[in-house]
């Protein structure tokens, strides 16, 4: 069997050396070779941090079934690995759509940005002073702000809003007597798109003593996707932000803007990384007040 392997990886060599010295060309293949690698690390950063990345590695890994197979003369499972890997391009396709349009709309922005420093800017002064309204008036409130991941696949239900991001608007959507004030809000691309989300809900058991049912689903949304959520708590008025599953408590409004404005001001690869834990991101040490309880809205 070793000596198998061994012949069969000289003869492979052997044979792709043979074609590289016959079709070489320093200048077109070098440059043929640094387009393709950084489409694929491209590729690669747009999906750290997202689910297609596991898709991804399930296709690496049927791949890699199909070779062995090949090697121990696997006749049926290879044939039925033939038939499923034939349709590829179409599975990869089917599988990745959101991440495709989502890839294609940050190719767009690159070029033709939507949004600019100074729009931002102003999005992000909005949601600053609407959440210390809220936390004014002991008003409970959950506002996620989209980065680069979809939140089509996670966020369920909600009411189309399509509006532009101010405090006003933020605080008539989160006053108890409105009919969409339960669940999240949902800013994409500088526009409010969605109001009343209802959020997955994280299942660790390590949050501090205390956070309610916003605080969970906040967790929850961020462990999956890069999303920024603003929480305040109907109880205490606190402000909170959350970050890759990391949960920063009782902010004022300055400490608000300091955040949401380091988070936003980042690189788009950096935009997408998940945060290691640090002190700026970790659970604040307990406050002289009463704890939050948990939260039914």
């Amino acid at each position: 069997m070793i000596e198998f392997l061994v012949d069969w990886f000289g003869q492979q060599t052997t044979e792709v050396w043979s074609f590289v010295t016959t079709n070489f060309d320093p200048l077109r293949d070098t440059l043929d070779i640094a387009i393709v690698s950084f489409a694929i690390y491209w590729l690669l950063m747009l999906m750290r941090g997202t689910r297609a990345i596991q898709v991804l590695l399930g296709l690496i890994a049927l791949i890699a079934l199909r070779l062995a197979a090949d090697l121990f003369e696997l006749v049926t499972l290879s044939w039925i690995l033939d038939n499923f890997l034939a349709s590829a391009v179409l599975i990869i396709i089917v599988l990745f759509q959101a991440d495709i349009r989502r890839g294609l709309a940050r190719m767009g922005r690159g070029v033709f940005p939507s949004i600019s420093e100074h729009q931002e800017s102003q999005i992000l002064e909005e949601v600053v002073r609407a959440s210390q309204g809220l936390a004014e008036k002991r008003v409970g409130a959950l506002i996620v702000l989209e980065r680069d991941t979809g939140l089509e696949d996670m966020v369920e239900s909600g009411t189309p809003v399509d509006a532009v991001v101010s405090k006003e608007i933020l605080t008539s959507i989160f006053l108890p007597y409105s009919p969409i004030h339960d669940g999240a809000v949902v800013v994409t691309q500088g526009r409010i798109t969605h109001a009343g989300c209802i959020l997955p809900l994280t299942l660790r058991t390590d949050l501090p003593d205390g956070v309610g049912t916003r605080h969970r689903a906040a967790v929850g949304i961020t462990e999956e996707t890069d999303a920024v959520v603003i929480v305040v708590s109907e109880e205490t008025g606190g402000i909170s932000v959350v970050v890759g599953g990391q949960l920063r408590r009782n902010l004022d409004a300055p400490q608000l803007r300091v955040v949401l404005t380091d988070l936003f001001s980042r690189s788009p690869i950096l935009e997408a990384e998940t945060p290691a834990p640090d002190e700026d991101l970790l659970p604040d040490a307990p406050v002289d007040r009463a704890p939050d309880p948990v939260e039914t809205r």
